[in-house]
């Protein structure tokens, strides 16, 4: 079974955040937002129809913009009308399919396998939870897709886990006028 995309309509003054993977490699996109255009790392296999947990893919459909989070002892709180809180260091997310927390924020340290948010890397200074496999939460079907910093070598954005990731300054400009309505449209066309 596979989680059910959001497709309730917005009120028509919403731009949605559009990725479409770039045509020069499976784990590279470009992030869509009005006339905004900013390089995205995609997930290691690319973007796919039928998500599961581990295999590293970003899923295709149209995902709202959950809770940000924001390591405050790096990064200032983030200018943007999400819900957001700092991060502590005993965040962790349940990426354990079986759990009762699959999916969901969990305290660590936490009895099954769960992730966490304080990061030694920069890659969750500023994160934002999808709303992606949680209404409901399918056992197996691929937890913590997340829009968060990229990873850079050589210039170059590095793929994620499965999730979609920006530059610092481009995550901060998306947050700047994001709406509580924005939501993120992962897509399979190419673009140059």
């Amino acid at each position: 079974m596979r989680p059910n995309p959001d497709t309730s309509r917005p009120s028509s003054d919403t731009q949605d955040l559009i990725v479409v993977r770039a045509a020069r490699g499976a784990t590279r996109g470009t992030l869509h937002f009005g006339a905004l255009r900013f390089p995205c790392a995609l997930g290691r296999s690319g973007i796919v129809s039928e998500k599961r947990e581990g295999d590293g893919g970003t899923p295709a459909g149209l995902w709202p913009l959950r809770d940000l989070r924001y390591r405050p002892d790096r990064v200032t709180a983030p200018e943007t009308c999400l819900a957001s809180a700092p991060t502590v260091e005993n965040d962790g997310w349940c990426d354990a399919p079986g759990d009762s927390a699959y999916n969901l924020f969990v305290t660590r340290p936490y009895p099954a396998s769960s992730e966490t948010l304080w990061r030694e890397d920069h890659l969750y200074d500023i994160v934002v939870m999808l709303g992606y496999n949680d209404a409901p939460v399918i056992d197996g079907a691929g937890s913590a897709i997340f829009f968060h910093l990229a990873k850079e070598k050589e210039g170059l954005l590095q793929p994620t886990e499965g999730c979609v990731a920006l530059a610092l300054d481009d995550m901060r400009a998306v947050l700047t006028k994001v709406t509580p309505h924005t939501r993120m449209q992962i897509e399979f066309s190419d673009v140059d």
